[in-house]
Formats: C-alpha cells, sequence, structure tokens
C-alpha cells in the first residue's frame, strides 16, 4: 500500500524508459486505483502490469471487492493472490487463494500465487510441509490445462521487510520441492512453470539469486519502490 499519482509517474517513468528491450519478462503490479495510471503510462511498453488482489466472485453484492474482469477492463496480466500479507491480516485461507487463482486464470489473467513459511514454522522444521499444504490447495481448484498459465512466488514470511534473507541454497531446496510437486501433478507443465523468490530480494543479492537453478525471477517489495534499486534486479536477470 504504497505510491501515489505523482510518485507512481516518476518510478514508472524511470522504469519503461531504462527497459525498451528488456532481457527478461518485466511487471508492476500495483494498488487497484493506480491501475489506469499504469495502463496510461505503460501501454505499447515491455513492462506489463497487474494488481495487488482480486476477488474470488464474479460479480455481485461484495462491497469493496475488485473482480477478475473489472481488472481486464485496464488491460491487466498479472495479478498478485496468496500474498502472506494478505493471509497474515485478511484471514486469507489456502481454499480461499485457490478459488481466486482461479477466477484469475477463467478471466484470462495470470496468477502470481504466493506461498511461503513463518519463522516459527521453518524453526520447527514445518517448510516444506506448510508450502506444499498451500500449493496443493490452489492445484486441486485448477484444470490440468491451467497449470501452464500459473506463476508460483516463494516468500519466506521471515525474510519479509526483517532484513534477514534466505541464502541461495535455501531458497533453491524450496523452489526445486515446489517443482517437484507441481511435477508430480504435471511433468511437462512444472518444466515451464516460473518460480519466483520473495524474500527480500535486493540488487546485493539478485544475481547470486538468480543463478539458482529453480529460481526463475523475483517478487520484489520494498526494493520495487526505487527505480534504481528495481533496474538493477532486472539487469541481474538478464
Amino acid at each position: 500500500m504504497n505510491g501515489g499519482l505523482a510518485s507512481n509517474a516518476a518510478l514508472l517513468s524511470a522504469v519503461k524508459s531504462e527497459l525498451a528491450q528488456p532481457a527478461c519478462q518485466v511487471a508492476v503490479c500495483a494498488p487497484a486505483p493506480y491501475l489506469a495510471q499504469c495502463q496510461q503510462l505503460l501501454a505499447g511498453t515491455p513492462v506489463a502490469w497487474g494488481a495487488q488482489d482480486v476477488s474470488a466472485h464474479d460479480a455481485g453484492a461484495y462491497t469493496g471487492e475488485i473482480s477478475a474482469a473489472m481488472l481486464r477492463d485496464f488491460d491487466c496480466a498479472y495479478v498478485i493472490v496468496g500474498h502472506s500479507e494478505r493471509r497474515a491480516y485478511h484471514g486469507e485461507s489456502d481454499e480461499a487463494v485457490g478459488r481466486k487463482a482461479a477466477r484469475a486464470i477463467a478471466a484470462g489473467l495470470i496468477p502470481i500465487v504466493c506461498v511461503g513459511e513463518t519463522l516459527a514454522e521453518r524453526d520447527a522444521g514445518q517448510t516444506e510441509q506448510v508450502v506444499q499444504r498451500q500449493l496443493e490447495a490452489v492445484l486441486a481448484q485448477l484444470a490440468g490445462n491451467d497449470l501452464e498459465k500459473l506463476v508460483v512466488a516463494y516468500e519466506p514470511v521471515w525474510a519479509i521487510g526483517t532484513g534477514k534473507t534466505a541464502t541461495p541454497q535455501m531458497a533453491q531446496d524450496v523452489h526445486a520441492f515446489l517443482r517437484g510437486r507441481i511435477a508430480a501433478r504435471d511433468a511437462q507443465a512444472a518444466l515451464g512453470i516460473q518460480i519466483l523468490y520473495g524474500g527480500s530480494m535486493k540488487p546485493d543479492n539478485a544475481a547470486e539469486l538468480l543463478a539458482m537453478a529453480d529460481i526463475d525471477g523475483g517478487l520484489i517489495g520494498g526494493a520495487a519502490l526505487k527505480a534504481a534499486d528495481f533496474l538493477a534486479i532486472v539487469r541481474a536477470a538478464a
């Protein structure tokens, strides 16, 4: 929940001016009131845009909610679902995240499905159990041919905004586990699905993390609020 019309314009202008021909896929996911601004400033550029959440419902008496069809009206390509803050502060269940992901895909959006464990869960040796539960709740609601329309983001909750970061090998181990769980459902889809790392990726650790075999990109938080930092991470992904 950051940004404003003026600061967004400065940030997006700096990003798009540097990314006339990016060597990787780049997208920004903005608060809903600013999606029209993203559409206006980014249309015709290589930078895609999306939202930070979506309703599990198509339409109706759900005041304050934003449907997938509404997001498509603003040419969104992506939407984040199941972010750790949505799970923690808004009580979103694994099943609810699965419904949101399915609704997004049905509307032609690519859901970026977040999974990750808390520090207590990691210390208890429950990392794989937690991320498997979260992932399987989503896979259970998708048709087989929908798996390839999914992006997964591993965001260890204990490494977000705390200054702590999983080592590249720690992150790689979880990414490999997630890919293995997807492969158990569809081996071909597992080869192509993008699994992003979302635990405080920054310019000084991006290259090392992105060098791991199963880390396909980053879900950038605080570093995305500074054009220079975000662009440095994009360059590291090239």
